[in-house]
C-alpha cells in the first residue's frame, strides 16, 4: 500500500510539473501571438496613413473629405476657421499634359549650340523643328561654354527643362540624356559629329542628315546658329518654331521671379523704356567700330579682335562701316536720337546691356539728357545677383524679360537679342519697338553736328523717317539666295502673328483706311475719324474724306 501511494504521489508531482511546463509554453505562445498582432496593427496603421497622405497630395477632391472626418485631436480648428482657410487659399489647377506623339524613332539627335543666349535660343527652336520633321529623339541641347563670354551655365540653369520636355511631347520625344549604351559610346568618342550647312531648307535635313542618323544611330550637330532657312518652309515647321520660342522655352523660376521683381520696381515709377545699348567691349572689337574712342581704346579693341581667331574680319575701316549703318550707335548718338524722337526726358530708361565701354565718360551725354537711367545692378542688391555673376546668359535672360514688358524697346544694333525680342514683342501684340535706321541716322547726326541742319530740321527728319519703323505689322523681306540680307524669321514670325482684317463693306467716301495699334497713334492731325477697338487692343481707323 505504501508503495502504491508513493507512486500515486509521484505521478501527481510529475503531472504538476508537466502542467506547469505546458502552461509556460502556452504563455510564450500567447506572448508571440500578441507581438504578431501588434506588428500587424502597426503595419496596417502605417499603410493607412501613407495612403491618406498620398490621396491628400494628389487629389483636390479627396483631401478635404478625408481631413474633415478626422477626429478633433487631429483637426483642432473649428469648422468656421477651416472653411475660412479653404475659401482664402487659391485653388491651383492641375497641369494637363499634351498626349505623347507616337512615332517610329529614326535615331537620336544631339545638339551643341554656339553663341550668346538669344543666338542659342533661336537655334534650339530650329533644332526642335528639325527633330520633329525627321522623327528622331532630341537630346536636351548643350549650351556654349567656350565662346567669348565663357558662361558655364547648363540648359537647366537657364530654362525650365521639365516644361521644355513635357510641353513638346505631342510633337517630339526629348530626353535629358542618351540611353546608357549609346551614352557610353559617345563618351568614348565614337559619335558622328558635323556642322550643318547654314540657312538650309528642311529638305536638306531629310536628304542629308536623316540617312546619317539612321546609319550611326546618333549624330551630333556641333554648330546650330542660322542653320534653318527663314522662308520657304512648311507652315507646320514655322509654327512649331514659334511654339518653342514663345511657349516651350520658359526660363527657370529663379530667373522668372527676379525678372518680375525688376519689372514691379520699374512700374512703381511709371512707364519705362528699355534701351538695348550694344556698346560693350566685345561688340566694338568684333565690329571694328571705334567712333568716339581715343587712341588707347582703339589699340585695345584691335588687339582683342586679333586675339580671337574665329573673328575672321581683322582689318576694318571704322568710318566707312559706320556710314554704311553697320556700327552700333554710340551713347552720344543714342542721346541725340531719343531726344529727336521726343522721348520724355523724365522717362525711366533701363539699360539692357553689359558694361558700357568707356564707362561714365561715354555715358555722360545720355545721362544728362535722361537722368533716370537704371540698370538691374542699381535696382537690385548684390545679394540678389550673386548667383548670376559670371553667368552672362542668365543676366541676359533677366534683360530679355524686362525688354518684353517695357512700354518702348529701342535697340541700338540689330544683333541677336534685338531681333528675337523684336519678334517676341510683335507676337505679344505689336508692342512699340523703335527700329532705328542707323545708316540714315548717322548721316543726319553728322549734318546736325556740322551745322548743316538745325535742331528742328534734324528732329523732324528723324521722326518722319521712323514713323513706319515702330514694330507694327509688315511683311518679312525675302531676298532669294541672300539669306543674310533678308529679314530674320525670329524678328518677324509673320506666320504666327494675328493681324486684324478690315471689313470694307458698307463704307462710303473712305479716302484712307489705316490699321494700327491704338497706343501708337499719336498724330493729332488725323482729323475726323471713327475708331473701333478690337479684342486685341487693335484699332481700325477710318479717315473720312480724301
Amino acid at each position: 500500500m505504501c508503495k502504491i501511494e508513493k507512486k500515486v504521489e509521484r505521478k501527481r508531482e510529475m503531472g504538476g510539473i508537466l502542467k506547469g511546463e505546458s502552461r509556460g509554453g502556452v504563455d510564450k505562445q500567447l506572448k508571440g501571438s500578441k507581438m504578431k498582432l501588434w506588428m500587424i496593427r502597426a503595419t496596417t496603421s502605417v499603410l493607412l496613413w501613407t495612403c491618406i497622405v498620398q490621396l491628400t497630395a494628389i487629389s483636390d477632391t479627396w483631401g478635404p473629405r478625408v481631413l474633415n472626418v478626422w477626429p478633433p485631436c487631429f483637426n483642432r480648428e473649428t469648422d468656421a476657421a477651416s472653411s475660412l482657410v479653404h475659401d482664402t487659399l487659391p485653388s491651383i489647377p492641375q497641369r494637363v499634359l499634351p498626349p505623347k506623339r507616337v512615332y517610329k524613332n529614326n535615331g537620336y539627335l544631339m545638339v551643341s549650340c554656339n553663341g550668346g543666349l538669344n543666338q542659342m535660343r533661336a537655334a534650339i527652336c530650329d533644332m526642335v523643328a528639325i527633330a520633329r520633321y525627321l522623327n528622331v529623339t532630341l537630346i536636351v541641347p548643350e549650351l556654349d561654354k567656350s565662346s567669348f563670354w565663357a558662361d558655364p551655365s547648363e540648359f537647366k540653369d537657364i530654362f525650365d527643362v521639365e516644361h521644355f520636355i513635357t510641353s513638346l511631347r505631342d510633337e517630339v520625344r526629348i530626353l535629358k540624356e542618351l540611353p546608357p549604351r549609346l551614352k557610353r559610346r559617345v563618351e568614348l568618342g565614337r559619335v558622328y559629329s558635323m556642322p550643318p550647312i547654314s540657312w538650309s531648307d528642311i529638305s536638306y535635313y531629310h536628304n542629308q542628315i536623316l540617312p546619317l542618323i539612321q546609319k550611326y544611330k546618333v549624330v551630333l550637330l556641333n554648330r546650330t546658329d542660322s542653320r534653318l532657312a527663314n522662308n520657304g518652309q512648311p507652315l507646320e515647321i514655322q509654327k512649331l518654331r514659334c511654339r518653342v520660342n514663345f511657349s516651350a522655352l520658359r526660363f527657370t523660376s529663379q530667373i522668372e521671379e527676379l525678372g518680375k521683381r525688376v519689372i514691379r520696381l520699374l512700374r512703381k515709377n511709371g512707364p519705362f523704356l528699355v534701351l538695348h545699348l550694344r556698346y560693350e567691349m566685345d561688340m566694338l572689337a568684333f565690329s571694328g567700330c571705334t567712333q568716339g574712342c581715343n587712341e588707347e581704346e582703339v589699340e585695345e579693341l584691335t588687339r582683342m579682335r586679333y586675339a580671337y581667331p574665329w573673328w575672321k574680319e581683322k582689318i576694318i575701316n571704322s568710318d566707312l562701316k559706320r556710314k554704311d549703318g553697320l556700327c552700333p550707335l554710340t551713347p552720344e548718338e543714342t542721346a541725340l536720337t531719343l531726344r529727336a524722337l521726343d522721348i520724355d526726358p523724365s522717362m525711366q530708361i533701363y539699360i539692357a546691356a553689359g558694361e558700357i565701354y568707356g564707362g561714365e565718360r561715354r555715358m555722360a551725354s545720355l545721362a544728362t539728357a535722361y537722368p533716370n537711367l537704371v540698370r538691374k545692378e542699381t535696382l537690385l542688391g548684390a545679394s540678389d545677383l550673386r548667383f548670376f555673376q559670371n553667368h552672362s546668359s542668365q543676366m541676359a535672360a533677366l534683360d530679355y524679360l524686362v525688354s518684353l514688358e517695357s512700354d518702348i524697346f529701342v535697340p541700338t544694333y540689330d544683333g541677336n537679342m534685338a531681333k528675337v525680342v523684336e519678334g517676341h514683342r510683335r507676337f505679344l501684340g505689336f508692342k512699340k519697338t523703335v527700329l532705328l535706321d542707323r545708316r540714315l541716322l548717322v548721316d543726319l547726326i553728322d549734318q546736325y553736328t556740322n551745322g548743316s541742319l538745325s535742331w528742328d530740321e534734324f528732329s523732324a527728319a528723324v521722326k518722319e523717317s521712323h514713323s513706319d519703323r515702330m514694330g507694327g505689322p509688315v511683311n518679312r523681306l525675302v531676298i532669294p539666295d541672300r539669306p543674310k540680307e533678308e529679314d530674320y524669321f525670329y524678328s518677324n514670325p509673320e506666320e504666327c502673328l494675328q493681324i486684324p482684317s478690315v471689313d470694307l463693306l458698307s463704307i462710303e467716301n473712305v479716302g484712307v483706311v489705316a490699321v494700327a495699334v491704338l497706343e501708337d497713334l499719336e498724330d493729332e492731325r488725323l482729323g475726323e475719324a471713327e475708331v473701333e477697338v478690337g479684342k486685341e487692343g487693335v484699332g481700325i481707323v477710318l479717315i473720312i474724306g480724301a
